[in-house]
């Protein structure tokens, strides 16, 4: 299923690299900027969340905040938030639901992998629908930074 704007955002609560379960409702009232990325300590999915903490300063000030999700352990996250110092929450999907739920799912993978999140970005709007929309079936690709950064101006 492909998620487009307009739609509401599927909710969703996953566990966060300080396990404690973080829910999409937690973050009414604000945008949320939300990133899947395949697989932690991968050089594309580096570069993704590496360019988001760069600009973390941007969406602080518009009233946004930043989600990564991955099907990676939360254990395997909190190693990958603490070595590239990001500042936002990255949530495991280690289950597959949310991912799932946002058609963002790659049925298969490289080297065989199967059920690995897509490369893909998602923006909610404070009433919690979806305002954006990009998922890449290519994960060498990279979501349209610039695309979001104006969608959540």
């Amino acid at each position: 299923m492909t998620l487009k704007a307009g739609q509401a955002a599927p909710q969703f609560s996953l566990l966060s690299t300080d396990i404690k379960s973080v829910s999409l409702a937690d973050f009414k009232g604000k945008k949320v900027v939300i990133h899947f990325f395949p697989l932690a300590f991968t050089g594309v999915c580096t570069t993704q969340l590496c360019t988001m903490r760069d600009s973390f300063g941007y969406y602080d000030g518009l009233n946004a905040v930043i989600l990564g999700i991955s099907v990676d352990s939360p254990f395997t996250l909190a190693k990958f938030k603490a070595e590239n110092n990001y500042q936002f929450d990255l949530l495991s999907d280690f289950n597959k639901e949310v991912s799932s739920a946002y058609g963002a799912l790659y049925e298969e993978f490289a080297l065989g992998l199967k059920g690995v999140s897509k490369r893909s970005a998602f923006v909610i709007d404070e009433e919690q629908n979806i305002i954006y929309a990009e998922v890449l079936e290519d994960a060498g690709q990279l979501p349209d930074f610039a695309a979001i950064a104006e969608i959540v101006k």
